[in-house]
């Protein structure tokens, strides 16, 4: 076990938890390394949340172990944590500077700090001007800003952030992905969790892709994407028959798809996860025939998440 100062800031290894007889979490296993943004994802309901509070020990693991720091999670090392649960919920007659003020003191901040470090944090995200107001008078997006500033304030070294997009306007969203970028590049690890791809696939160093309580993924967002199938649009006389042209690519398979926009056709080439598509450029040139319009799609992280979690369902 290791318990020193290199030690990763949280470790699942073989963790199951079920409710009434039903998995929520099976035999989940993973590390997060020092500094990282680690993307917890999943469908609603795939069992994000209750690894998460598994992980902080608010509940028991049926079997397996859970590592904070290199040791199980306990008061001590909990201090090192800062979490924001999934469910909001803040002392609606206190001011947002009062509620930072008061969890900070929670993890360990004397006073005079926690009170210096609310009104700075509030100032950076634009809050410093209802700072003595009183929640109830904040909109959603305002009173989750607080709670979110609210889970940092005594700088934790590990961010757990249980769907923290959830609720947040656009703007708001970009300044969330702001304040979690800079978590990292002061040295803290961020772990978030979300079912939106988009997110982690602009914030994310590796993540975890979890459909039905089992792990389908983990690694970096670019391996993952590499999993996603690939297709290119192609626009080229009506005469030619794209399909018969790329029939000798493996995997592929052409459809035409109907008039294109100016002259001629629009067909779409499908090819198997992790493919090039320049096997289809190059039947087009080794063949001499007209092409208009060669458009590779891009591919996005949710393709990614689909493809991996129907394969994982697919009979063996």
């Amino acid at each position: 076990m290791n318990n020193g100062p290199d030690a990763p800031p949280l470790s699942l290894e073989a963790v199951s938890k079920s409710f009434s007889g039903k998995p929520a979490v099976r035999d989940l296993s993973f590390t997060v390394r020092q500094g990282e943004i680690f993307g917890f994802l999943g469908p609603n309901g795939a069992g994000k949340t209750t690894s998460l509070r598994t992980a902080l020990g608010i509940m028991t693991p049926d079997q397996g172990r859970v590592m904070l720091f290199g040791a199980p999670p306990s008061q001590k090392n909990l201090r090192r944590v800062g979490f924001l649960p999934e469910e909001r919920g803040l002392y609606k007659k206190m001011t947002a500077e009062a509620v930072i003020v008061f969890f900070a003191r929670l993890k360990g901040m004397g006073r005079g700090e926690a009170l210096k470090k609310a009104r700075a944090l509030l100032d950076q995200y634009g809050l410093g001007d209802v700072a003595q107001k009183k929640l109830k008078t904040f909109s959603k997006g305002m009173a989750q800003k607080v709670q979110i500033l609210a889970a940092i304030a005594h700088d934790p070294e590990l961010v757990i952030l249980d769907e923290p997009f959830s609720g947040l306007d656009p703007v708001n969203q970009r300044t969330l992905e702001s304040l979690v970028r800079g978590l990292a590049d002061g040295g803290a690890t961020v772990i978030f969790s979300t079912h939106v791809m988009e997110h982690a696939e602009r914030l994310c160093d590796r993540i975890l892709l979890l459909s039905k309580g089992r792990t389908v993924f983990e690694g970096a967002v670019s391996a993952a994407l590499d999993a996603a199938p690939r297709r290119v649009f192609v626009e080229t006389d009506a005469d030619v028959d794209v399909a018969a042209l790329t029939a000798a690519i493996p995997g592929a398979s052409a459809a035409r798809e109907g008039e294109a926009e100016t002259e001629g056709v629009r067909w779409r080439v499908d090819l198997p996860e992790g493919a090039s598509t320049q096997p289809v450029l190059h039947a087009f040139v080794d063949k001499g025939a007209p092409l208009r319009m060669f458009e590779p799609m891009r591919t996005h992280l949710h393709d990614a998440f689909v493809e991996l979690v129907e394969r994982e369902d697919r009979p063996s």
